[in-house]
């Protein structure tokens, strides 16, 4: 059917997870903001938004958190710190939406609000306000949050400014924040897959190295020459890198044996029947960058103590997005649904047993 724009709309039901690329940029087109005071708008690849006031830059950024049950408080303000990082913009102030799961105690709300205000003041951010409330038909906690930054006309970095011939790299290694999320939500039958060693150290991997890359956007802004960063998130690198290119009009290549894998994902991963390049990914930085600038921005992130490795390069849009292994070529693979979101929907809706025979 059409709707009254006469844009074709179907009534299929769409997977968990972010919106297909092609229903969501139709949207962002259809409806597009007309403000002369926006500086970045939405878009496809476009993690933030960006506005003049006055001769500062405001840089806006909301996020939720629907996977974990765990640690949600520190995911909420790692991930929407990153995205505003990103922009090259400091991140200053937080607004959270907080629903409740019915039966939710006072003493539970309380210690979401510590876990808040504590994961805010770990980063330099300010709690401003937000709303509350017990939310009939949840079965756990959502946050919501609306982060805000500042930056300079001048530190400015906008999405799409990358071209064909950029060189891409990687910060620390895939996937931080899907591994941990696994290990936390999944942690017993984790445990008997992987063993128990293997699960709390990527539990601890939300911790060190964590999932902000604020630090290393920081540093590659003032020691280098980006023209794009990107936080890999909801996934994997495989949607973050469509994301990145495809803003800039370009397409990519990924060589499969550089991309840095940590073991315990990997183990995981092989464990569940999962693609880590697919896997929830908050903790790595993606940066595109011309082919000169590469040996700098290596160095500056080696000065703040952030592993960058080179994991392929943009190139021009009619050669699409190939992932280059040891068996040749192939499509970079698309995730509808992200991989640690299916592993733990799969897991909740697997029949628990009890032990009776």
């Amino acid at each position: 059917m059409t709707d009254d724009r006469g844009t074709f709309r179907s009534d299929r039901p769409l997977p968990v997870g972010k919106l297909p690329p092609a229903l969501l940029g139709r949207l962002l087109t259809s409806y597009a903001p007309d403000d002369p005071a926006l500086i970045v708008g939405p878009g496809i690849g476009r993690d933030a938004a960006a506005l003049a006031v006055g001769g500062t830059v405001l840089v806006a950024k909301t996020d939720p958190i629907t996977f974990a049950s765990r640690d949600a408080a520190a995911y909420l303000v790692e991930v929407n710190a990153n995205d505003i990082a990103c922009l090259g913009a400091r991140p200053r102030w937080l607004l959270v939406t907080t629903l409740l799961a019915p039966g939710t105690t006072e003493s539970e709300v309380e210690a979401q609000f510590a876990a808040l205000t504590a994961a805010c003041d770990r980063r330099g951010i300010t709690l401003v306000g937000g709303h509350s409330e017990v939310t009939a038909g949840l079965d756990r906690t959502f946050l919501v949050g609306l982060m805000l930054g500042e930056t300079t006309p001048g530190r400015l970095l906008r999405p799409g400014g990358a071209k064909a011939g950029d060189r891409l790299l990687l910060s620390k290694g895939l996937a931080v924040e899907g591994t941990a999320l696994l290990a936390n939500e999944l942690g017993p039958e984790l445990a008997d897959l992987v063993g128990v060693e293997a699960v709390e150290r990527a539990r601890w991997l939300l911790v060190d190295p964590g999932i902000s890359v604020v630090r290393e956007a920081e540093a590659l802004l003032d020691g280098g020459d980006p023209r794009a960063l990107h936080d890999p998130t909801e996934g994997g690198l495989a949607t973050a890198v469509r994301e990145l290119a495809g803003a800039s009009g370009c397409g990519a290549l990924v060589a499969e044996e550089s991309v840095p894998i940590l073991p315990e994902t990997q183990a995981i991963c092989a464990a569940l029947g999962l693609d880590p390049l697919g896997l929830l990914a908050s903790g790595s930085l993606l940066v595109a960058a011309p082919p000169e600038a590469v040996a700098g921005l290596i160095d500056a992130a080696g000065a703040a103590g952030v592993a960058l490795t080179e994991i392929g390069g943009l190139v021009p849009p009619e050669q699409g997005f190939t992932l280059s292994g040891p068996e040749g070529q192939r499509r970079l693979p698309e995730f509808d649904t992200d991989e640690a979101s299916r592993a733990i929907a799969e897991a909740r809706h697997r029949p628990t047993t009890t032990g009776d025979t």
